[in-house]
C-alpha cells in the first residue's frame, strides 16, 4: 500500500495547491513543489511528516508552470534531482523566458504570487520520456506524456494511482471538476487524447494538484472531458459573435461562478476555485486555441 500524503501549500486559501509526498524505504519522494512563494508552507508540511527539505532527493514535476514547479530550484540547491518532461527541462535550467511570460500576465503581483526566480543546475535535472520509469524503494514511477493543458506535461503512474497534474483537472472538495485552460498551449483534441490515455489505465485513484485525491476516476474523467468541450464551445460561440475580450471575461466569470454555486458551493469555496483556476485565464487560453488552431471556425 502506497504511503502517499497530500501537503496543502495554503496558497491564499486552503485547497488551492497541493504537493504530494511518497514515503519509501529509500527515503521520501516529492511530486510537485508549488511556487517558491509557498516554500515555507512546503517545509511545514514536510516537517509535520518528520522530514526536512534536505531529505528530499527525488522530485517529480508534472510541468513547469510556476504553481507546480516554481520552488524546484530551492530543492535542487539542497541536493534533489528534478524529474521533468524534455520540453520543460530547458525552462528549469534557464527560467528567464518563463518568468518574462508570466510577468506579462501578472505584472506587479509576480513576487507575491510566485516568489523568487532561481535556476536548477543541469546536473540536477533528470529528463523523462513518455513511458520511462524510475524505481525508488520498490515503487515504480512511470512518466506518461499527457499534453493538452501544456505540451510539456507528464502525469506519473504509481501502479493503479496517478499524480495527474493539470491534465486531470481542478476539483476542490465537494465541487465539480473544471479544466484549467491558461494560454499559451491549450489544445482541445490533444487533451481529449490524454484523457483517453488515462482512462485506459483503469486507475483506482487520481491525485490532483488542485486539489487532492479522488477515487471516482471514471466519472471524474468523463465530467472533465464534457466540461472542456463545453467551455471550448462557449468561447467559440462568442468569438463568432464578435465579442470583445472584456465582454467574454465578465460573462465567463459569472458563468463559472454560477456553475459552482449551482453545485451548492459557498462563496469561500467559489473563491478557492478562482484562485486555483482563474476564469479569465481560461478565456485567454481558449481564445488563443480557436484563433491559432481553427481560425476559420470563429470568424465573426
Amino acid at each position: 500500500m502506497l504511503k502517499l500524503h497530500t501537503l496543502d501549500l495554503h496558497d491564499r486559501a486552503p485547497r488551492v495547491i497541493a504537493a504530494f509526498l511518497l514515503e519509501t524505504p529509500e527515503g521520501p519522494v516529492l511530486f510537485e513543489t508549488g511556487p517558491e512563494s509557498r516554500f515555507s508552507a512546503l517545509l511545514d508540511g514536510l516537517n509535520a511528516l518528520g522530514y526536512a527539505a534536505s531529505d528530499i532527493r527525488w522530485v517529480f514535476v508534472t510541468h513547469i508552470h510556476l504553481d507546480h514547479a516554481g520552488a524546484a530550484w530551492r530543492l535542487a540547491e539542497l541536493g534533489a534531482t528534478i524529474h521533468v518532461h524534455p520540453k520543460g527541462a530547458p525552462h528549469l535550467a534557464d527560467p528567464s523566458k518563463l518568468w518574462a511570460s508570466a510577468t506579462r500576465i501578472y505584472g506587479e503581483q509576480m513576487e507575491a504570487l510566485w516568489g523568487q526566480m532561481g535556476s536548477v543546475p543541469e546536473h540536477r535535472i533528470a529528463i523523462l520520456q513518455d513511458g520511462d520509469g524510475v524505481e525508488i524503494g520498490g515503487v515504480r514511477i512511470e512518466a506518461l506524456e499527457t499534453p493538452g493543458h501544456a505540451n510539456h506535461h507528464h502525469a506519473y503512474r504509481l501502479g493503479d494511482v496517478l499524480i495527474g497534474g493539470d491534465v486531470t483537472g481542478v476539483r476542490i472538495g465537494r465541487g465539480p471538476v473544471l479544466p484549467p485552460c491558461p494560454p499559451p498551449e491549450i489544445h482541445i483534441e490533444t487533451w481529449c487524447q490524454s484523457i483517453a490515455k488515462i482512462r485506459a489505465l483503469n486507475l483506482r485513484k487520481l491525485y490532483l494538484t488542485h486539489f487532492g485525491p479522488t477515487d471516482d476516476v471514471g466519472p471524474h474523467l468523463e465530467a472533465l472531458e464534457a466540461r472542456l468541450l463545453e467551455w471550448a464551445d462557449w468561447i467559440k460561440a462568442r468569438l463568432k459573435q464578435g465579442q470583445s475580450r472584456e465582454q467574454m471575461v465578465a460573462e465567463f466569470e459569472a458563468y463559472v461562478a454560477g456553475t459552482l454555486r449551482a453545485a451548492g458551493l459557498s462563496e469561500e469555496e467559489v473563491q478557492e476555485y478562482e484562485f486555483a483556476d482563474p476564469a479569465w485565464m481560461s478565456v485567454d487560453g481558449l481564445v488563443r486555441y480557436w484563433t491559432k488552431h481553427h481560425p476559420e471556425e470563429v470568424m465573426a
